[in-house]
């Protein structure tokens, strides 16, 4: 039931955007048109065809003429009873009768009342959950290359640890749930589990058939289509994305079945978890908000133009991962270092931010360097921390509780009043939103 209500509500608002108020309305109170729409977004990405499109268009005429046409009910026509016989009367004013003539009947003694039956209790509904005070959150993901060499004495991302760690709260005990990048970008925007394929980060682009695979089917949510549902804003920013002639697009992915490969910029279908959704990529969401990098800071000169929810991710080289950038050019945390340098102040100053804003800073994979002494205890490379940076949370504090990328997606939602999506819903994944919600800024 909730996965048919948030695809009713998602359709809605797609309508909304597309046709007006009205064709929105209309989808939502109309079963069959709202079928219809889901149905059509859901047979391809290369939206409805004509004879869908004259489908959809004759239901939403049949539903206007049926509404315009119906008529008023009828009165219903009295019935006499069969005790209303014509009876003979007195005539006024004398002791005869008149013949013809026709009285009602005397009125029936009054039944006696029958105890009415017990009425159900029908208990009070539970107030909806309203959205707590935050209300944009930015999400910067890059590779981490081990809890110390990121936070340490000795840190090796020298703006990370000593420039905004001071600002903002460090989780310290955050870890991921593997070392690839896909399964936990997945797992931080749709609760999905980890699969065969995504710790591989997905070398082909295959669709999810018997638990393994890569793209998940249309009815799997995932965070955005929530904040689509909600009349929320959405936008994921991705370094480097562009067409195979090496233009800027939006939304780009392998074709099915093909290999993912690096453009020449570091763009790689593994850094962007959006594009692994059917639901997504059918109905649209994905061509119109999944954006390269280079639109960001525009869509922050104003908090109307900037999204509630905003994802962004560098490409391979910036992201941190050893190996990938050009010879000579800065290489592994360093590189991740310079790009949080150059983004997170922009995301800091805009108006969005300093309003209602939450930064969350979450390595989104593992890459470190191997120790140098052979003899030491190798860290657990998935423990990475994470930092919190907002107006609304005191600076400099800890949270030494487990959090992980499930965590990552219940506190968002917790923010936005969103119920949580797969595995985020488990008794044992802990929100972070309640920093907000209780007033305290860590331990």
């Amino acid at each position: 039931m909730k996965l048919l209500s948030s695809l009713v509500l998602k359709a809605a608002a797609a309508a909304e955007t597309l046709t007006g108020k009205r064709f929105a309305l209309l989808v939502a109170s109309s079963l069959v048109a709202t079928s219809g729409i889901v149905a059509i977004g859901a047979s391809g990405s290369s939206g409805p065809s004509p004879m869908e499109t004259a489908a959809l268009q004759s239901l939403l005429e049949q539903e206007d003429t049926a509404l315009a046409a119906a008529p008023a009910p009828a009165p219903e026509p009295f019935t006499p009873s069969s005790s209303a016989e014509a009876t003979p009367s007195p005539v006024a004013g004398g002791g005869g009768t008149c013949a013809g003539c026709s009285v009602p009947p005397p009125p029936a003694p009054p039944a006696e009342e029958e105890p009415d039956p017990e009425t159900p209790v029908i208990p009070d509904p539970e107030p909806e959950a309203e959205p707590g005070p935050i209300q944009h959150v930015f999400v910067v993901s890059v590779a981490s290359p081990g809890y110390d060499a990121a936070y340490g004495p000795a840190s090796q991302m020298p703006y990370l640890s000593a420039t905004l760690r001071p600002q903002g709260v460090l989780l310290t005990n955050y870890s991921l749930i593997d070392t690839a990048a896909l399964p936990n970008a997945i797992a931080a925007v749709s609760g999905q589990a980890p699969t065969a394929a995504t710790k591989e980060n997905c070398p082909t682009y295959d669709e999810l058939v018997s638990g393994n695979g890569c793209v998940q089917p249309v009815e799997t949510l995932s965070l955005a289509d929530q904040l689509v549902g909600a009349r929320l804003r959405w936008h994921g920013y991705f370094e480097g994305m562009t067409d195979v002639e090496g233009k800027p697009d939006n939304c780009v992915h392998p074709e099915p079945g093909a290999a993912d490969t690096p453009n020449a910029t570091g763009y790689v279908a593994q850094l962007n978890p959006f594009v692994f959704f059917h639901s997504l990529l059918d109905l649209g969401d994905c061509d119109e908000n999944d954006v390269p990098l280079d639109e960001l800071a525009g869509d922050l000169k104003k908090a109307d133009s900037t999204a509630n929810f905003t994802y962004v991710s560098p490409g391979l080289c910036n992201a941190g991962f050893r190996g990938t950038c050009p010879e000579g050019a800065v290489d592994g945390a360093a590189a991740a270092d310079a790009f949080l340098a150059k983004v997170v102040p922009e995301i800091l100053a805009s108006p969005a931010y300093k309003k209602d804003g939450l930064l969350i800073v979450a390595f989104g994979a593992a890459d470190p360097a191997p120790p140098t002494d052979p003899a030491a205890v190798a860290a657990d490379p998935r423990k990475t921390g994470a930092l919190l940076v907002s107006p609304l949370l005191a600076p400099g504090g800890t949270d030494g509780a487990a959090y992980g990328p499930y965590s990552v997606l219940r506190s968002i939602e917790d923010l936005f009043a969103l119920d949580p999506l797969g595995k985020a819903a488990g008794a044992k994944v802990k929100s972070f939103a309640t920093a907000f919600t209780a007033g305290n800024g860590g331990d």
